[in-house]
């Protein structure tokens, strides 16, 4: 098999700072050296010249919805619509997203698993796209943030049966929400909707079948809760306190923010989303921004994840969640590591996101 040969301009592997002077060797979709540039000075094979340009490795963003588009209202958008056209919509958006440069999302979130043929035709590389991780359908308690498609079941067992038809639909991960949400009426984003018992329940399950899981978790209590059932990741982590802060670096849980959610919501509040979205981003915004400094701070493990597909949020912008993590205090490589090498790892895909010589596939 030929190799290919990427020097002339900065590398950054995704781990550590951006590095001159260094040449990356590939044969097929695998990296067999990485070295001083000098070492391939002789080299007579194909060679691909990044100068002025940074070789790294693909994003990931560990938070997506592949079955919106970024609509006004995007639980209208799809009410009603043909499954047909909802799944090429996700074929649509995850394409969108790899042309900008985004190798592997986490679907928290579809309708009726429409998004699973995707995920196996992007996966199996029958159609071009990203690296796909889906959850199904959320399982959410009656009333809870996202009932209108969720899952919903109340008391442990009906949660522990709920993951059961997640993981044999054939979901990569179990996504539970811990807490009111921005997005359903009627809810409060502060509120802890399941229980601890529901949510270890839940946790407990996903991990006898060798899932990982992830929470949306917005107030204290529920993150605590989600945290406590040992959960991979919380996402949004809006009102997060110290305590929880403490909980979740001793477990090694991971943040992903999501950012660009709320932001986008204000920044389009006088287009069409509906007056109770806005009022309640209005309303947690600073304190989403406060959150994710102080758990950066302390040094927790952040994942970037964009809730691609809420109002305004574009698949396909899904890199602007760097800029608002760095607005935040973040430095701009620590936003790159969160994006490759801890995204990655986030999403349970531990041989990407490096550029390292270890038979690593590029993205």
């Amino acid at each position: 098999m030929s190799t290919t040969l990427y020097s002339g301009g900065l590398l950054f592997d995704g781990e550590g700072d951006l590095q001159e002077n260094y040449a990356v060797l590939v044969e097929g979709d695998s990296i067999i050296d990485v070295a001083p540039v000098e070492k391939y000075a002789d080299y007579k094979g194909k060679r691909v010249d990044t100068t002025d340009a940074t070789l790294m490795p693909g994003i990931a963003d560990c938070h997506v919805h592949l079955v919106y588009k970024g609509e006004a209202n995007p639980q209208a958008s799809v009410d009603g619509a043909n499954p047909g056209e909802i799944t090429l919509r996700v074929l649509e958006n995850a394409q969108t997203s790899l042309k900008s440069g985004i190798t592997a999302v986490r679907d928290c979130g579809g309708r009726d698993y429409l998004e699973f043929p995707v995920r196996d035709a992007c996966n199996s590389g029958r159609f071009l796209g990203p690296s796909i991780m889906a959850s199904g359908k959320i399982i959410c308690m009656t009333g809870g943030h996202g009932n209108k498609n969720g899952r919903v079941a109340d008391g442990c067992n009906e949660v522990v049966k709920a993951v059961r038809e997640q993981v044999h639909a054939g979901s990569d991960l179990i996504k539970i929400m811990a807490t009111g949400g921005v997005m359903t009426p009627g809810v409060n984003p502060e509120d802890a909707h399941y229980s601890a018992d529901e949510m270890a329940a839940g946790v407990h399950e996903a991990k006898r079948f060798h899932k990982s899981s992830a929470s949306h978790a917005q107030g204290a209590e529920g993150i605590m809760n989600a945290v406590n059932a040992g959960i991979t990741s919380i996402e949004h982590g809006i009102f997060m306190d110290q305590q929880c802060l403490d909980a979740m670096l001793e477990r090694g849980t991971y943040l992903v923010p999501t950012l660009a959610a709320v932001k986008n919501i204000i920044m389009n509040k006088d287009n069409g989303i509906p007056d109770y979205v806005v009022e309640k981003s209005l309303r947690v915004f600073d304190r989403h921004q406060e959150s994710f400094t102080m758990f950066y701070k302390a040094g927790g493990k952040i994942a970037m994840g964009t809730d691609a597909g809420t109002p305004f949020n574009l698949h396909g912008k899904n890199a602007l969640e760097l800029a608002y993590m760095v607005e935040c205090g973040m430095s701009p490589l620590d936003s790159l590591r969160s994006a490759t090498s801890v995204g990655h790892a986030c999403m349970q895909y531990e041989d990407r996101g490096q550029i390292k010589k270890a038979l690593k596939p590029i993205y």
